[in-house]
């Protein structure tokens, strides 16, 4: 199959068409093997569970070959410039796959990739954990358009994408983060042009005062671990704890990207509790890189 360049840097780069599209194809109980033996490079340059796994059995299930590349077996940007190993790469597989520390190296690999590259976590953006979390809402309410979803902690990658894609599917976004951790003006004139006015306010309670799903994420996230004490202040009183659930509607979810510093930005008794739903977001993880991999190869698109 001739696969195409369309590439998914963030969830904005798919129109909200097209991101229903790929959650339809992530939600199928049957699938076509698309890739019929061909190979899909996925390059970490962080340390992964979660997105490696999924990746891989996804890419297996669709008659591929996954091939796994740590950081210092291809030195993005030190042993060989990130567009000449795009370059590469498109001559041996059908799709790329990159988890790095610097979104500017995704853009220069998509420049010149021939095939499709996918950001499996960058600094600005998470856009298949964002495919994820909107699959498991929609399995768990039957539904997306209408609900609320509040983030409390760090404005970082992930919840700019949640953000993001929430709004393009009709799912309002309510933001609880310190002044100095909050949505920049870009920030939020990207989830107004994906179609929601985000409620901003540093006061968690407000936050998720009746929201369908409360989401939180590290307050320190990986590159970051000098900050880890100067963070743990900043967030104080933002840990999401049974007091903070209770504020919410009985019926709201909890949600969490993983992995979880319990103690920290969630008590233990919430993500383990009855109203998380924090395994089924992981295991969402496979379905969802699977369905935007039968997107991109042509299954799903209408």
């Amino acid at each position: 199959m001739t696969t195409t360049t369309r590439h998914v840097l963030e969830v904005d780069d798919l129109t909200p068409g097209e991101l229903a599209a790929v959650l339809d194809a992530s939600a199928l109980a049957e699938w076509d093997a698309v890739l019929g033996g061909q190979g899909v490079a996925l390059l970490f340059e962080k340390p992964s569970l979660r997105t490696r796994n999924a990746c891989e059995v996804a890419v297996v299930q669709l008659g591929g070959h996954p091939l796994s590349m740590h950081r210092d077996e291809v030195g993005l940007g030190t042993r060989e410039p990130a567009g000449d190993v795009a370059r590469v790469l498109s001559r041996y597989h059908a799709v790329i796959g990159a988890r790095v520390f610097d979104h500017g190296v995704l853009r220069e690999m998509a420049a010149v990739a021939t095939v499709p590259v996918v950001n499996l976590l960058s600094d600005e953006g998470h856009p298949c954990q964002a495919l994820a979390d909107l699959l498991t809402l929609q399995q768990h309410f039957g539904k997306l358009d209408g609900l609320e979803v509040a983030f409390v902690g760090d404005f970082n990658n992930v919840a700019r994408s949640l953000a993001i894609a929430a709004a393009m599917v009709g799912v309002g976004v309510r933001v609880a983060c310190p002044p100095d951790h909050a949505p920049s003006a870009d920030d939020l004139d990207r989830i107004r042009l994906a179609g929601a006015e985000p409620f901003v306010t540093s006061r968690p309670n407000e936050a998720v005062d009746g929201v369908d799903a409360v989401y939180t994420d590290v307050w320190t996230s990986m590159g970051q671990e000098g900050e880890s004490d100067t963070r743990r202040r900043a967030f104080e009183g933002f840990t999401v704890g049974s007091t903070l659930m209770r504020a919410a509607p009985s019926h709201a979810v909890f949600l969490h990207c993983l992995p979880a510093h319990r103690g920290e930005e969630v008590s233990a008794e919430v993500v383990d509790g009855p109203q998380s739903i924090v395994w089924q977001q992981a295991e969402n993880r496979l379905h969802a890189f699977r369905g935007l991999l039968l997107w991109l190869l042509g299954q799903g698109r209408g």
